[in-house]
């Protein structure tokens, strides 16, 4: 598989990671063994780069992760961890802690989980309010400084926070939604990773399976958490259903399907964006690799901002309260 650099200073990774958050509930129940298959698959497809959160099933994702890779080398991956938001008993959520403290005991936890001794890329969920972004950066420096961590990236964050972090230690990426359904990276933020040396790391490229082209109205049920995701509700969930019937027609007549044609765009943007697939099945996973033996030229990636344009999607990427927290959906100063 085609290799990227995270930034310009980050590890080199594949062209595509594998996110494994469906892996662990948040999408409904998931499949021990056949998730534990993806990987693998992924892996023997030349995917280095996994993708995970602490608080994916509060630790649950980590461990298969690392059941996942079991007999395996550690040089084989680039493992991506989130942390920093707070999980309840319930599986509820509550707020962001990033005081430098509560890193170092996440962090140990993670390694724990892992069963590694180190993360390749370390970073916050989201911006935590009560604490300025230079002491978060400045902690995972130190552990950068230890040997525990290799990177520091970002994950949702606006213009200005992204230069303050990077001030501090060098950022090798940001992750951040992008997809035809979510262009607000490009009103900025896109930019100052580029003048920055910042790569990014793409999810949500298929809006969480909504333009896949196998998703069905009124499919999500109890535990999945599109449940209550405003672009899967009622009338915006068929007007965005639309436009991926409109992509559709766009994605036959190049001889590809529609998550392969939504993959595709994503990674047309530039060599910098690495794409992150949450595949839990192989089939699905297959489907996501054949978006790399295509490539779009510029009537092609026209064609598929024809039939989905900017701003086009109906309803919010989340719920109010969950944009609030995002960094990245705040006007610039």
């Amino acid at each position: 598989m085609e290799q990227r650099r995270l930034g310009a200073n980050g590890p080199r990774v594949s062209a595509m990671g594998l996110g494994c958050m469906g892996m662990s509930g948040m999408y409904g129940p998931a499949d021990r063994a056949e998730s534990i298959a993806t990987i693998h698959a992924a892996l023997d497809a030349g995917v280095t780069l996994l993708d995970t959160g602490d608080f994916y099933g509060s630790g649950h994702n980590e461990m298969l992760i690392a059941e996942a890779l079991k007999g395996r080398t550690r040089e084989e991956v680039v493992i991506s961890v989130k942390f920093g938001a707070l999980r309840d008993p319930a599986g509820g959520w509550g707020g962001n802690d990033t005081r430098p403290a509560a890193i170092r005991n996440f962090l140990a936890y993670t390694l724990q989980r892992l069963g590694t001794d180190h993360v390749d890329i370390y970073r916050p969920a989201r911006l935590d309010p009560g604490v300025p972004i230079e002491d978060t950066v400045g902690a995972i420096a130190d552990l950068v400084k230890a040997g525990y961590v290799r990177h520091v990236g970002l994950s949702e964050m606006g213009a200005e926070t992204i230069r303050r972090a990077h001030k501090v230690h060098p950022i090798c990426d940001l992750q951040i939604e992008y997809s035809l359904l979510s262009r607000g990276i490009e009103d900025g933020i896109l930019a100052t990773c580029r003048e920055l040396g910042i790569g990014v790391t793409a999810y949500g490229v298929l809006a969480r399976g909504l333009i896949s082209g196998h998703w069905q109205a009124g499919r999500a049920g109890a535990g999945d958490f599109r449940a209550a995701s405003p672009r899967f509700q009622g009338g915006n969930e068929a007007a965005n259903l639309a436009l991926v019937e409109a992509l559709r027609q766009v994605a036959q007549g190049r001889g590809i399907t529609v998550a392969q044609a939504a993959i595709a765009w994503v990674t047309a943007q530039g060599s910098d964006i690495v794409p992150l697939v949450g595949a839990r099945r192989r089939d699905r996973l297959a489907e996501a690799l054949g978006a790399f033996e295509t490539r779009l030229g510029p009537a092609d990636r026209a064609a598929i901002e024809t039939a989905v344009p900017r701003d086009a999607a109906a309803g919010a990427r989340y719920n109010a309260v969950q944009m609030a927290n995002l960094d990245s959906e705040r006007a610039a100063p």
